[in-house]
């Protein structure tokens, strides 16, 4: 066996680095979930996730996967038979748009070309076609991890209102929140789902549903089969600091330390980061001559950006050279992208070393593999990171 020398870059769109203040707080002994001082803490961590949601409403929390929180967000408010709107942005879109119609929703979907967003003249036409308003819901993927695409939730908030549509609106943020904007209740957002394991810096084991006083309504009515993944019994466990159920104790420990770190960075520098990150590593990609899976600029990620290999060159051959030779693991092409793309993660418990260090392993790698490619986009990253990093410091004095 091969002595690894130095840490193992994790690169992937999620599980992304934990820090290790939170490893620290998360390996602590466990206590008493009914006793008083896990209720101290949830005193803590349930308005914390409500800033960081942006959220008016209360953010249900789950020992499970973002998988399991969409589950949630479609049980809690929908019946057999309604009528879910869906837009096919990339493959967990398309993921979560299969498990609606596992559950009997009757699902129209609206298929992309994986390379763009949600197209929103197209949805506000469907939404002002629908009269009858025999759509229920609208689902999308804020942040479609497999592509490196962002949709325009705001946009799509605004297309709802023009066609003055009450459906519901759910969103998956779980590759967004934490490292994108997100305004849960200036948005109009209905159920917000999330994980732990992306930009909120901790291991997998949660999932959440931020939910609006109108998706509380909804869930009166809603008849589909729940039980572990029912909002009732939790929210009203919740109002006791407690658990219907036995949490992830330990994931809660790392929670309130996670939210700490947000609450001193402040949640505007924290997305500031990973838009410069972002900016970082497309400079890169632009200087290789390779190109990206985001066709609009517009839409391009903060939080993953996928880069489509040349024609004939197997990407998952690269990333396997780059973990071999670099010990980097980068993100696979999923779907109808396996082994067309490569997908760096930059979100999470990333600085701008980790950045720099992530392209020059990248560039090495192409190299190494023998994909064509141009030099440079080591020192395209570094130039953009060095100005960009120069004029924070400078505003941050002159704040100061």
């Amino acid at each position: 066996m091969t002595t690894r020398l130095g840490r193992h870059f994790v690169q992937i769109p999620g599980p992304t680095n934990v820090p290790d203040r939170v490893l620290r707080a998360m390996a602590a002994p466990t206590i008493d979930h009914r006793g008083p001082e896990f209720a101290a803490i949830m005193k803590e961590v349930l308005p914390g996730l409500q800033r960081l949601f942006k959220a008016a409403g209360p953010v249900v929390v789950f020992a499970g996967s973002g998988t399991g929180a969409w589950e949630a967000a479609l049980v809690n408010t929908l019946s057999p038979g309604d009528k879910v709107l869906m837009a096919e942005t990339g493959h967990f879109a398309a993921l979560w748009e299969r498990m609606a119609r596992k559950f009997g929703l009757d699902v129209e979907a609206m298929p992309g070309d994986w390379r763009s967003g949600v197209d929103l003249a197209r949805l506000e036409a469907r939404l002002a076609e629908d009269k009858a308003h025999a759509i229920k819901a609208v689902a999308i993927v804020h942040n479609e991890t497999s592509t490196g695409v962002a949709s325009d939730v705001a946009g799509i908030r605004r297309a709802l209102d023009r066609a003055r549509h009450p459906a519901l609106l759910l969103v998956d943020a779980i590759s967004s929140l934490g490292s994108i904007e997100l305004r849960t209740a200036e948005w109009g957002i209905d159920v917000v789902v999330g994980g732990s394991q992306k930009g909120l810096m901790l291991p997998p084991g949660l999932g959440f549903n931020a939910v609006s006083a109108k998706a509380l309504a909804a869930a009166n009515a809603a008849r589909l089969p729940r039980s572990f993944w029912d909002w009732g019994p939790i929210l009203e466990a919740n109002k006791n600091w407690s658990f219907p159920f036995t949490p992830n104790i330990n994931l809660i420990f790392a929670l309130k330390e996670a939210i700490a770190m947000f609450d001193e960075a402040g949640l505007d520098a924290v997305i500031a980061r990973h838009a410069r990150h972002g900016e970082a590593v497309r400079r890169a990609v632009k200087a290789w001559g390779l190109e990206l899976q985001a066709k609009n600029p517009a839409e391009y990620s903060p939080s993953v950006t996928a880069i489509r290999t040349p024609e004939g060159v197997n990407a998952d051959s690269v990333r396997a050279v780059i973990l071999e030779d670099f010990d980097m693991s980068l993100g696979a092409g999923l779907g109808k992208l396996a082994g067309k793309v490569l997908r760096i993660g930059h979100l999470g418990a990333i600085n701008d070393l980790m950045i720099a260090g992530t392209v020059a392993g990248v560039e090495m790698g192409l190299a190494r593999a023998q994909v064509p490619h141009k030099k440079g986009g080591v020192m395209a990253a570094i130039d953009f990171l060095a100005a960009a990093g120069a004029g924070a410091t400078a505003a941050k004095s002159a704040a100061e």
